[in-house]
């Protein structure tokens, strides 16, 4: 309205017809906290920052290549993948704090549809080529290093936790920063873990008790674990070479072919040899030793090997796109995956799927016949809630939660009367009629899906109104994944 009346004329004055509207938020953009080569961009350090990046192409800019894990041939020990060489069983061990899991991991997220993600790096490995220590405090904070978690509650866009590189230091480590995890989701209610098992030579039973053990109860339904690990394709063979054989192994002893050992003398004469001279001597190696190519086809095998979570971020995101965050990410292909590295059959999946003591349920990856490698679960920890027992319930209503939390901060002191909450109520019903129609709640008809309260004597009394409090009652009915399809057979007598 014009501020003065006072002047003859024509005045416009204009009026906003509609009320704000509620907008869903992301619901697949995970953080993923590890080391990485280096972490610089435009010459500032990001080291403890979360940095969003949208391609693998993007994530080497920033934060450069893989580790180069230095790997030993040694006798065989029992249980070891092991071949012969001049009639000695020998077996391929990867050096201790060589470990580096976050660069194949990326990989392995944008292969299976990943896209929007940020990166905390909590560590650097480029000045550390012989190898690095994964420490636990780098993940949890201490005197020199700040928390991670502590950082992403200034971070309001991340929906997603996976933190693959953790995993290296073993069950009693990894464990007690997945608790951590699931505390900042359940502080934040905007986030949801993905955890991974350790790769244990252990039976499935003894890995599986382990995790349920030291995981805890608290906050469970804000996570979800899955196994066993994975035989990828993520490596190829010209990311493996002779610098991944570790340095006081002589190759001229090792590898029993003469032109072999002849290649390894001519380049033992070269002074200091350059990226070309380094390409050639790894391609003469291959023409001219089988055995060097058994070594290396053995590293790349133990270096295909990954944990799950990445993969599953990258499978939330995809189903998220094309279906919706109400579909749960299970009966879905993993991509770049030849099998997992355990076969669990339908029967061993009961105890993992249904934990009748505690919910902690563990969802599998199975290798099915014609098929391929599909994700076959779609529980969180909290198996056994039936408020919070599937995958998509849970980050459904993170998503609703989020998106009307922050629509409704326009009206923050706004009068505390019935224009108020009728606008609110208008907004809230019309992005709930919105998932409604796209199938994210269940119901025949719109008041069977949801139901909207807002108001003095429906949820505020004069003494709220006082306090200056508006409450306002959402309930909706989210869609369920039919888990167990039973079909009944019966024979009917012949009518004819």
């Amino acid at each position: 309205m014009a501020s003065k009346l006072m002047t003859p004329g024509v005045y416009i004055e204009e009026k906003n017809a509609f009320p704000s509207s509620a907008v869903a938020v992301g619901t697949a953009i995970p953080v993923f906290i590890g080391y990485t080569e280096i972490a610089t961009r435009a010459g500032k350090s990001l080291l403890h920052q979360a940095t969003k990046i949208a391609s693998f192409a993007e994530y080497v800019e920033i934060f450069g290549a893989g580790f180069k894990s230095k790997f030993t041939v040694v006798p065989a020990a029992a249980g070891d993948d092991c071949f012969n060489l001049n009639g000695v069983d020998m077996a391929v061990k990867i050096n201790n704090n060589n470990t580096a899991l976050l660069f194949n991991s990326m990989k392995l997220f944008y292969s299976n549809g990943g896209s929007d993600c940020y990166i905390l790096p909590v560590g650097l490995y480029g000045d550390k080529p012989e190898g690095f220590e994964i420490s636990v405090s780098d993940f949890l904070g201490s005197e020199k290093t700040p928390n991670p978690f502590a950082l992403l509650e200034k971070e309001y866009e991340p929906t997603l936790i996976v933190i693959p590189d953790i995993i290296a230091l073993g069950a009693e480590a990894a464990y007690s920063v997945y608790q951590q995890v699931l505390n900042h989701c359940a502080k934040t209610q905007s986030r949801f873990g993905i955890f991974d098992l350790v790769n244990s030579k252990s039976s499935t039973t003894q890995t599986v008790t382990e995790f349920r053990e030291a995981i805890g109860v608290n906050n469970l339904n804000y996570g979800a674990a899955y196994y066993p690990w994975l035989k990828t394709s993520i490596v190829t063979p010209t990311d493996v070479n002779f610098e991944n054989i570790d340095a006081s192994i002589n190759l001229e002893e090792l590898l029993p072919e003469p032109s072999a050992k002849e290649i390894v003398k001519k380049f033992k004469s070269i002074g200091t040899p350059n990226d070309t001279d380094k390409q050639n001597y790894n391609q003469a190696l291959k023409a001219a030793s089988p055995t060097f190519i058994h070594v290396t086809n053995e590293i790349r095998s133990q270096l295909n090997i990954l944990p799950p979570s990445p993969a599953m971020a990258g499978i939330y995101a995809l189903v998220d796109t094309a279906r919706g965050v109400w579909k749960a990410p299970a009966n879905v292909s993993v991509s770049m995956v030849n099998t997992p590295t355990i076969n669990i059959s339908s029967e061993e999946q009961e105890s993992l799927n249904v934990d009748v003591m505690a919910g902690k349920s563990v969802n599998v990856i199975r290798p099915f016949i014609g098929i391929g490698t599909l994700v076959w679960g779609a529980r969180t920890l909290d198996g056994n809630s039936q408020d919070w027992r599937y995958i998509n319930v849970r980050r459904t209503l993170i998503m609703i939660e989020q998106s009307l939390k922050l629509a409704s901060r326009t009206y923050v002191f706004e009068p505390n009367d019935s224009g108020t909450w009728s606008t609110i109520r208008t907004m809230v019903n019309s992005f709930l009629f919105g998932l409604w129609k796209v199938g994210a709640l269940a119901g025949a008809a719109p008041e069977q899906a949801y139901d909207v309260q807002v108001g003095l004597g429906e949820t505020m009394t004069p003494n709220d109104i006082l306090d200056g409090i508006m409450r306002i009652s959402v309930r909706v009915a989210i869609v369920r994944p039919a888990e167990f399809i039973v079909i009944t057979f019966q024979q009917k007598q012949q009518e004819s």
